[in-house]
């Protein structure tokens, strides 16, 4: 269980987000240790240059001149408090803050009254020094100045005390935001790869056959636009497995049927109950026909499927091959008692094609629409030049006035495992569409439908010039 945690997603965005969290901690203790320190510091001069301040003061206010002043006489004019530390610790006297640390005091004239090394009692400042100092205002008047030199004075065992236990309740808080960090770093993480778990259980569960799997997501992230490609995909593969094996069921049917019929007239002539005559040869002669038809069309579609589908291309005159298809089928038409025509428009470019398969593409669509078209019906093929596919192509339609075809049916007509009543018929491969598709495609080409339910089709094909 651990070992496959570690190696999970999971696991890695767990360890991403606690170093964030420990980068960010340390960072935050740094930087508030560093601001406390600083801010404490600053905080300890000001009391020490005010303390010291006031006891300057004090001894000028009680002896009306800075004459005998010293540190010594200083610290008896007002002596420091002896801080106690706190407990459990074993009470004993701190040492005062020496009160002129670092701190010099000069009279009214820039003379230094308690000096600070190099300076000695009775040198006078210089103007730039004696301005960064603090001046001392008595009723008014400024009797001296007082000049904070170097860094802030040492602190006591109190101050120490204080930054100490700051420091340990800030790493206490670091440590506790750390221990909630890792637990909703690994609550998170948990959370975030929950989809790809149930996406990797669906793959699995379809790899073991079980086609349609549908995931249940409704984040609009890239993981749910991830679930919802899956889910697309897997409703398309169950739909494309669906009309696999009803072509196989439509195909097994369509070889039957003349196996079936060869041999009931076989057996038959072999016992000696039918004799072969004309009528019954030439009955099983189109069955034959029926198989080759079959296997052809399926042969094709192998090899454009295998991208072997050779072309013989030559340059074609697209009225010529309009005129030809519609010759070969003026004889059906008339029998059904269905109008057929054909027009090529003025001026029609020449093609570089293949004839043979272009007239393959024709033939199917044109019976086809024979097929679908009643009697009294009509059916019209037309060539003229336009845009297909963006370049310059000649476009080929074929029209009639059957009974169309179903807007859901539409989108779905030429492809090689779709069968719907309205556009392919009973006793047929169920393939021509599907054919026509891959050779127009071969030839760079596009192939396209328009439908309206009870007034009629209209295929189309163009071809690059």
């Amino acid at each position: 269980m651990w070992a496959e945690f570690r190696r999970s997603l999971a696991f890695k965005l767990f360890l991403a987000f606690l170093a964030v969290t420990i980068t960010v901690a340390l960072l935050g203790i740094g930087i508030t240790q560093y601001i406390t320190r600083q801010e404490f510091s600053q905080l300890v001069s000001s009391n020490a240059r005010a303390s010291f301040s006031a006891r300057v003061l004090t001894y000028y206010q009680e002896h009306g001149s800075w004459e005998g002043l010293n540190l010594q006489t200083l610290e008896r004019v007002a002596p420091l408090p002896t801080p106690s530390p706190p407990q459990p610790q074993p009470r004993r006297e701190a040492q005062p803050r020496p009160s002129g640390y670092l701190m010099m005091l000069a009279d009214a004239e820039g003379k230094v009254i308690i000096p600070v090394p190099p300076y000695r009692q009775g040198d006078y400042l210089p103007e730039d020094l004696l301005a960064e100092g603090e001046p001392l205002l008595l009723d008014g008047e400024q009797i001296g100045t007082v000049i904070t030199l170097g860094g802030p004075p040492p602190y006591d065992p109190r101050e120490r005390h204080y930054l100490q236990r700051s420091n340990r309740a800030l790493l206490y808080a670091a440590l506790g935001a750390t221990l909630l960090a890792l637990a909703l770093s690994l609550w998170f993480s948990r959370q975030l790869t929950l989809p790809l778990r149930r996406l990797t259980a669906a793959i699995r569960s379809m790899a073991g056959g079980r086609l349609g799997q549908q995931v249940d997501l409704h984040s609009r992230d890239e993981v749910g636009e991830l679930a919802e490609a899956f889910n697309q995909m897997s409703r398309e593969l169950a739909r494309l497995n669906a009309q696999r094996e009803q072509m196989t069921a439509d195909i097994a049917h369509d070889l039957r049927t003349p196996l079936t019929v060869l041999s009931g007239y076989l057996e038959s002539m072999a016992d000696g109950v039918l004799q072969p005559t004309p009528e019954r040869l030439e009955a099983m002669l189109q069955e034959v026909r029926r198989l080759h038809r079959l296997v052809a069309d399926l042969r094709t579609l192998s090899l454009a499927d295998a991208g072997a589908l050779r072309l013989q291309k030559t340059p074609l005159d697209p009225a010529e091959l309009l005129a030809q298809a519609v010759s070969a089928y003026q004889p059906l038409a008339a029998q059904q008692n269905i109008h057929l025509s054909g027009q090529a428009a003025d001026n029609i470019p020449t093609i570089h094609a293949d004839g043979d398969r272009l007239l393959q593409v024709l033939d199917n669509l044109v019976s086809n629409a024979l097929r679908h078209t009643p009697p009294g019906g009509q059916v019209w093929c037309t060539a003229k030049a336009g845009e297909g596919n963006d370049r310059r192509s000649v476009i080929f339609s074929v029209r009639d006035t059957g009974e169309g075809i179903a807007p859901q049916d539409l989108p779905h007509i030429f492809e090689r495992l779709y069968r719907a009543d309205k556009a392919r018929s009973e006793g047929q491969s169920g393939l021509g569409l599907a054919i026509a598709r891959s050779l127009v495609e071969a030839h760079g080409g596009r192939i396209w439908a328009e439908s309206t339910p009870g007034m009629g089709s209209a295929f189309f094909f163009a071809i690059p010039i």
